[in-house]
């Protein structure tokens, strides 16, 4: 596609960033918001129960995290019947203290990993909270340094380079379906050739890449009969400006590092494990709200949650 005139730097951004995984702090093992193929960390119950997961040729390599009990006593220290080594493409993770106590990785002249990537060139990483009543100091070992900090993404946010590049592209096709698109990019500085430049050739593109079938569209929440941007939860039109303003503050309790905004990237069915739902025609924009409402859920169990608290209520028959 030609060099386009570009979006107002907040809604770029914004698309730019589905590419992105969820935050994480230093606690714990992931990665802090980086790209949704970036190395996978796959739980060790996960990779024995769906088979299926292990043959998906992930671009930055995965990790394998085996609980202390399943390696020490469960399965013993042979994990090649389940194509796995420990510092190879997997890791002795610790997460109990109990279990740090027990099976204490100095005792096995076991080291914290150096990589990423096979052969990760250690075998164990650990992060055990700190336990106040017992005076016990946070456990955080491997992958702690700048340079490596978090060993990798959760599994079922991954999505390979070319996906994220078709799902960016459905999405901002998505946003021109705003019931005041073009009005609001005008109030945020382009010009209207400009905007129809960009417009016409953001949609041709979806069109031709086949992201852009009004029927699936429609049937997946994402815009409604009127081929109006909706909020895959509520389904009320989307009005552009939402991508544009951040959420109101409550007063005294204000933040000046917020940065979220009124529309948010949402999932329409849900992420979870052994399937991965970060795909053209799974993702909308919605209203933070009711991505909050929603979180994991998925829309469906919502909305039957949300008709209970009702009948409760006694505002439905």
């Amino acid at each position: 596609m030609a060099r386009l005139p570009k979006l107002p730097s907040l809604l770029d951004r914004k698309i730019y960033k589905t590419g992105q995984t969820r935050g994480a702090d230093d606690d714990q093992i992931f990665q802090n918001r980086v790209g949704r193929n970036s190395t996978v960390l796959i739980p060790f119950a996960v990779w024995v129960q769906i088979p299926a997961i292990r043959a998906l040729p992930y671009e930055n390599g995965f990790i394998v995290l085996v609980p202390p009990r399943d390696y020490f006593e469960t399965e013993g220290q042979d994990l090649t019947r389940h194509e796995l080594e420990i510092g190879v493409n997997a890791l002795v993770y610790f997460e109990r203290r109990d279990e740090w106590l027990q099976f204490n990785p100095d005792q096995y002249g076991f080291t914290p990993p150096t990589s990423r990537t096979a052969p990760l060139g250690g075998h164990f990483a650990a992060r055990i909270a700190n336990t106040t009543s017992e005076n016990d100091a946070r456990i955080n070992i491997g992958f702690t340094s700048t340079g490596l900090k978090g060993a990798g993404i959760r599994l079922y946010e991954y999505a390979d380079t070319a996906t994220l590049g078709t799902t960016r592209i459905q999405l901002e096709a998505a946003f021109w379906h705003a019931v005041d698109a073009e009005e609001k990019m005008l109030t945020a500085g382009m010009s209207e050739d400009e905007i129809r430049r960009r417009r016409t050739a953001v949609l041709e593109n979806a069109t031709q890449l086949g992201l852009l079938d009004y029927g699936r569209l429609e049937e997946t929440r994402i815009l409604n009969s009127a081929r109006e941007l909706v909020c895959p939860l509520c389904l009320e039109p989307i009005s552009a400006a939402g991508f544009l303003s951040r959420l109101p503050q409550a007063s005294g309790r204000e933040r000046h590092d917020l940065t979220v905004t009124e529309i948010n990237l949402f999932h329409i069915q849900e992420l979870a494990y052994g399937v991965f739902n970060h795909r053209p025609y799974n993702l909308g924009w919605g209203h933070h709200h009711c991505n909050v409402v929603c979180k994991d859920a998925g829309i469906h169990p919502t909305l039957e949650w949300m008709a209970n608290v009702l009948r409760h209520n006694r505002m439905l028959n």
